[in-house]
């Protein structure tokens, strides 16, 4: 099915990774309007103006303003940035019970204004969240996205461009499973321009990548209190994916039904995006190894999952 609305975009939460999506979008003038909705009203009223005093130099004029949830019920996409943010020393899946509460919430209030569009979920745990959120939106799967290991699939193939000398865009490497510390490498399938790398790496150095990769928002938190421009591109990437209908694979949080052998769970898995939102998952021929890996991360997300959806 799909969505004929058009490109307006309702950004919920204007914390740094909120503002820093607004500014990628503004700098990429991906949709037609963009509308910024924040509790605390006078910090997003600041971004609308900051943003609005850059138009003019972004490749093409957008509508920036504030809004409200009413904002929603003619909106393509509704990003959700909102939600308590990850401390030092905290993991993802700590917040679990603060932001179930905030989500419940902001959906509900999303939902009663008749919204139809499509939800893509950045607050962490993500994974979770974009399960709570198509739970307690009753919309299709294909419609609610969670930005999943679109991050972390990033660092990977940055920091494999680094190791091999080549531009990061040639790298074509997956991270997968949850977005947080069970996450796994797809070495398997990890190569550049079709030629397999992985045999190229000791396993010793490829464990050191996949940790500097698994362990990299801990150290940006530790150093500048969050991370937000990398997720904010992420989540942009996404934003022009779905608009432009480019049916593109990117390696977002989709629900799992069967894929990968697993069932009810949001997980990273490379799917393919398109007007509609999500329209199909991607099965990489994972080894024994990987599977075992991505049966953990499912596990660790439905152990932290389930008890609140008994």
């Amino acid at each position: 099915m799909n969505i004929t609305l058009g490109d307006k975009v309702v950004l919920v939460g204007t914390g740094a990774v909120g503002a820093s999506y607004a500014y990628a979008v503004m700098n990429q003038s991906i949709c037609d309007e963009l509308v910024l909705v924040d509790l605390n009203e006078a910090k997003a009223q600041g971004d609308v103006m900051d943003l609005n005093h850059g138009v003019v130099y972004a490749p093409s004029t957008m509508k920036i303003r504030y809004g409200t949830y009413e904002d929603c019920k003619d909106a393509a996409i509704v990003v959700i940035c909102a939600g308590a943010a990850q401390k030092p020393g905290e993991t993802r899946l700590d917040l679990v019970s603060k932001n179930l509460k905030i989500f419940k919430s902001i959906v509900t209030s999303i939902m009663d204004t008749g919204f139809n569009g499509i939800f893509l979920v950045a607050t962490n745990p993500v994974d979770i969240l974009a399960y709570a959120t198509w739970k307690f939106s009753g919309l299709p799967k294909e419609r609610v996205i969670g930005s999943g290991t679109i991050l972390d699939s990033a660092r990977f193939r940055y920091l494999l461009s680094q190791e091999f000398g080549v531009a990061p865009t040639s790298v074509h490497a997956y991270i997968i499973g949850e977005h947080g510390d069970s996450e796994l490498p797809v070495w398997s399938t990890a190569n550049i321009s079709g030629n397999q790398i992985a045999a190229e790496l000791t396993e010793e150095r490829k464990e050191e990548i996949f940790v500097e990769v698994r362990d990299a928002a801990y150290k940006i938190i530790e150093s500048k209190g969050a991370t937000y421009y990398g997720i904010a591109t992420g989540l942009a990437r996404i934003t022009k994916a779905i608009l432009n209908n480019e049916e593109v694979v990117l390696p977002v949080g989709s629900l799992l039904e069967g894929e990968y052998g697993h069932e009810d769970v949001y997980v990273g898995v490379p799917t393919v995006i398109n007007r509609s939102g999500r329209k199909n998952i991607i099965e990489l021929s994972l080894n024994t190894i990987e599977k075992e890996k991505l049966a953990h991360s499912v596990k660790t997300l439905k152990d932290i999952q389930t008890p609140f959806w008994k």
